[in-house]
């Protein structure tokens, strides 16, 4: 696992690459969905962090024009996102949207808190960065993404990630935002979107350092530090800005962050 290749994000400490090996695992072809986190929260009454905060972070484009200019900037250096009150898993880009019509989508705005929560009323657990990247090579190594190299095919990306002029001009016929989780073709081992669509938290703790700090059998970042692994990158991905949506990439969120691109998916 790891990236040692040119297109590394050394800050972020993708290599250096090494053999690790992996006790057996089963991890969920899919991102959880909006249908099944809907079940969990009717079984528990649970409420996610961004409920209780009563705001997340919302691509701007996906935000009504009106509500754009009302509304307060607080990233910094990131004025594409804007926290907007109200959006949460039920209200993906706030008042007046819905997952009604969005079951099979994958559920967002889930802090590695809710995700947590969620598998401890499943049975399931969050997979390590270890198992998510060997499941999400499909079979193949030292490949760039699930299928192999390349990212295009016939003229557009094979995954849901950022298509026209990052960030303020998509591409003709293209909407910022998720698609189904099952949406484009499964890797070698059967899983759907681990490049690209949402960004999907791992157990360990994040730090530049993992790989030359955690174990090489079952490698577990389990020392503290102030934020968690994230895996994948999301449909806001693209070269001009964030080329995270490969397998060997890694990115990080603290515990109680949430936004319209970061979701999750089991492992048992």
């Amino acid at each position: 696992m790891g990236n040692d290749g040119s297109d590394a994000v050394v800050e972020d400490g993708e290599g250096p690459a090494r053999p690790v090996k992996l006790s057996a695992f089963s991890i969920s072809a899919t991102a959880v969905t909006n249908r099944e986190f809907g079940e969990f929260v009717r079984a528990t009454r649970y409420v996610t962090d961004a409920e209780a905060a009563v705001s997340s972070f919302v691509f701007y484009l996906q935000v009504p024009e009106a509500m754009r200019k009302s509304a307060r900037q607080v990233a910094t250096g990131l004025p594409w996102w804007m926290p907007v009150e109200n959006a949460s898993w039920q209200r993906p880009e706030g008042p007046g949207s819905h997952i009604h019509e969005r079951p099979d989508h994958p559920v967002v705005h889930v802090s590695w808190n809710d995700a947590l929560a969620y598998c401890e009323w499943f049975g399931t657990r969050l997979p390590t960065e270890a198992e998510w990247e060997c499941a999400a090579r499909g079979g193949l190594e030292t490949k760039r993404f699930a299928w192999g190299d390349e990212l295009m095919r016939d003229g557009a990306p094979r995954c849901n990630v950022w298509r026209g002029e990052f960030p303020n001009a998509p591409a003709e016929g293209w909407q910022p935002g998720p698609v189904t989780v099952a949406s484009n073709e499964p890797n070698g081992f059967g899983l759907y979107n681990v490049c690209g669509n949402v960004w999907e938290w791992c157990a360990d703790w994040f730090t530049p350092a993992y790989h030359t700090q955690t174990a090489q059998q079952d490698p577990l970042q389990l020392h503290p530090t102030d934020r968690r692994s994230m895996r994948g990158g999301s449909f806001l991905c693209h070269d001009s800005y964030c080329n995270r949506y490969r397998v060997a990439a890694r990115s990080s969120n603290t515990s109680h962050s949430s936004s319209g691109n970061l979701g999750f998916r089991v492992a048992a």
